[in-house]
């Protein structure tokens, strides 16, 4: 037998796929009960490349070996006191879903690439339409994370609202420039999307927000009437659903009597915050996110499925096939038509990761049921946080959350607030027997945590204070 051959051995996956399960039960056995007490093993980026330098160096090994390795050294998504970025700690059922997507390999460009996955994209991309609360002229598709997604959503609102993407530049006056109008508090990929497209730095109007960090809508009108002023014209506006430092949700309603005021392309970025839709407790927070001409929401969050795995969804269906309007003579026979199940038409992806197929599983595995209890497990656990914060003196709440993220700091007297909150934060990393993050608002730097897991419970949250509390004193003393 060849070594190709042997790279293809059927009776080789079997066994390296029986002690990979193996590996990561036992994980999710060590995370769930804690005896796994590393939430985060910490190193220096020159040390972790030394390291794996030097593994890369010995050559060919035992990769049951190199799978234990880097399970020991990631990031422990799945124990319950990893409370850091807006990953989610993906079900269980999508690990095994993703090995056979994986073994698969079926791109999504042309229908005869994505057989299975096409279709499974369709049912999901309907599901979320009439969540939202779209009709059935709604139309969506899945790609690579949120930033592709709201860029692809820009995207589309040019080409609905100018020529450019036929035209280019020469279709434009001059003196006209195009702009979109964001909250300050707008995800940065908002920003870099905007710079992408050819709307420079000036093109980007950021609203300023309120005191619970949501866009001032009393402002719209003031900003957009002095850009226009500046030659400027707006074609898009952004809501945020939830945004990315705070949680806080932008009112939607008022977005859109202002968009639908100046016909602008109205788009909700709802990457995190949109799972709401699956709950009937939370889904207020997003009111009027029907009124949007896109919507973008990442499965990959409060969704449980592994990253990436973002859905733009269309309110008009004809939208999804402007974006991209081209010839590719070698995938499609029939240019023009509006092919649902050729998905390469609609994405800037051509062969594109069977990603329908994760997410399917947990709708077959679980139901849908288990999107609502677990967005209204992290919504209610982030309020039972703050409840949490507020009672011990020593603390302060930036705002109230309004969604599984919370931000605070320990404010102790005579010390500089943002040094020792950095500090405290650095140490816990540094520790890891916690993992969260910062953030800075307003100049001010607070703690930051999201609230990912749904096995993090209110003793991890305890245990958490009592230990920035402890480092807090340390640093004090020192």
């Amino acid at each position: 037998m060849t070594n190709l051959q042997q790279a293809f051995s059927p009776d080789s996956f079997r066994q390296n796929a029986h002690n990979l399960v193996d590996l990561l039960a036992d994980y999710l056995e060590s995370a769930q009960n804690q005896t796994l007490e590393s939430v985060i093993p910490y190193q220096e980026p020159d040390d972790s490349l030394a390291f794996w330098q030097a593994d890369y160096e010995q050559g060919v090994g035992n990769i049951e070996d190199f799978f234990k390795k880097t399970i020991e050294k990631s990031t422990h998504l799945h124990h319950p006191r990893y409370m850091g970025h807006q990953v989610t700690p993906p079900l269980p059922i999508t690990a095994i879903a993703s090995m056979l997507s994986g073994l698969l390999n079926n791109g999504m460009a042309v229908y005869e690439m994505g057989l299975v996955s096409n279709p499974l994209e369709r049912i999901l991309s309907e599901l979320l339409a009439k969540k939202i609360g779209y009709d059935n002229n709604a139309s969506g598709i899945l790609t690579s994370g949120g930033t592709l997604a709201n860029l692809t959503a820009l995207l589309a609102a040019r080409a609905a609202k100018t020529d450019v993407w036929e035209e280019g530049n020469a279709g434009r006056r001059p003196t006209e420039k195009l702009a979109v109008m964001v909250s300050e508090e707008a995800h940065y990929c908002i920003d870099r999307a905007a710079r992408i497209i050819g709307m420079g730095s000036e093109g980007i109007i950021k609203i300023p927000t309120n005191e619970k960090r949501q866009i001032r809508t009393d402002l719209l009108e003031k900003y957009y009437n002095e850009s226009t002023e500046k030659g400027f014209r707006v074609i898009c506006i952004v809501g945020s659903a939830c945004s990315t430092s705070t949680g806080s949700y932008d009112n939607l309603e008022e977005i859109a009597t202002f968009a639908q005021k100046h016909d602008l392309w109205f788009h909700a970025d709802g990457a995190h915050g949109g799972a709401v839709i699956f709950s009937e407790k939370y889904k207020h927070k997003v009111a009027g996110l029907d009124q949007a001409d896109s919507v973008i929401i990442d499965w990959h969050k409060m969704l449980m499925t592994p990253a990436l795995a973002t859905a733009l969804i269309f309110k008009r269906d004809e939208d999804a096939f402007k974006t991209f309007q081209q010839k590719a003579q070698y995938l499609w026979s029939n240019q023009e038509s509006k092919d649902w199940f050729n998905s390469g038409k609609r994405t800037f992806e051509c062969t594109k990761l069977m990603m329908s197929v994760k997410i399917y599983s947990i709708l077959k595995a679980h139901g849908e049921q288990i999107f609502t209890d677990n967005v209204e497990y992290l919504h209610d656990l982030a309020e039972k946080f703050a409840i949490l914060v507020k009672a011990r003196p020593n603390f302060e709440l930036a705002i109230e959350p309004e969604s599984n993220i919370v931000c605070f700091r320990l404010k102790p007297s005579n010390i500089n607030l943002n040094e020792i909150n950095s500090a405290i934060r650095k140490q816990l990393l540094q520790e890891g027997k916690f993992y969260i993050v910062q953030t800075t608002l307003k100049e001010n730097i607070y703690l930051r945590v999201s609230l990912m897991n749904p096995l993090t419970t209110e003793t991890d949250l305890n245990a958490l204070l009592d230990e920035i509390e402890r480092i807090g004193n340390q640093i004090s003393r020192e």
